[in-house]
């Protein structure tokens, strides 16, 4: 059994950074791609980013790209997501999630674990 445990959300000011961390632990981290998903109130959850599995590999969502950074520490057994000039479009519930293979991926389906979530707001 996997476990994805994730943190750093909170309220931040338009405009304003947070960094998120992810937590894992249950089974060999550094095998599989991981990857970062929000879902906003009555919306679907949607992709933000994602990473392969030596972390020299990623690939974001256009709505965040060129703002969210994400990087792993395998030593770590940790994801990140640095999140920068925040948007009022921004705020949702962020979930991290492993995939079932190693290259970055998209797709839902191709996530097998995920955590519980944390709430990222914005203020304006």
């Amino acid at each position: 059994q996997v476990r994805l445990v994730e943190s750093g959300g909170g309220l931040v000011q338009a405009g304003g950074s947070l960094r998120l961390s992810c937590a894992a632990s249950g089974r060999t981290f550094s095998s599989y791609a991981m990857g970062w998903f929000r879902q906003a109130p009555g919306k679907e959850r949607e992709f933000v980013a994602t990473i392969n599995w030596s972390g020299d590999t990623t690939y974001y969502a256009d709505s965040v790209k060129g703002r969210f950074t994400i990087s792993r520490d395998n030593a770590k057994n940790t994801v990140y997501l640095q999140m920068n000039s925040l948007k009022p479009e921004d705020p949702s519930v962020y979930y991290c999630a492993s995939a079932t293979v190693r290259f970055t991926t998209v797709q839902t389906m191709r996530y097998n674990y995920w955590g519980q979530g944390t709430q990222v707001t914005v203020s304006s």
